[in-house]
């Protein structure tokens, strides 16, 4: 199975064939549902990496332990 990365990574390239309009229409029309195959796959790991970030956000492993979500915690200080 692939991963993200991979699936988005094919879904670039689908996307770079049928920009290039070198491709029949029948072969074009079988890349855009490829294209679209994987583009919801991809929107369905985001939504499930969303929900995974959000638990971790708001149950952190301890009680008194709160996850760090600032990108940069040291501009707070000004």
């Amino acid at each position: 199975m692939a991963n993200f990365e991979e699936n988005l990574t094919r879904l670039e390239e689908l996307s770079e064939q049928i920009q290039d309009g070198d491709i029949p229409l029948e072969e074009a029309v079988k890349v855009f549902e490829e294209g679209i195959r994987l583009a919801k796959k991809l929107e369905k790991d985001l939504t499930r990496i969303e929900r995974k970030i959000e638990i971790l956000k708001n149950n952190p492993a301890r009680e008194d332990e709160k996850p760090e979500m600032e990108l940069f915690p040291e501009l707070d200080d000004e």
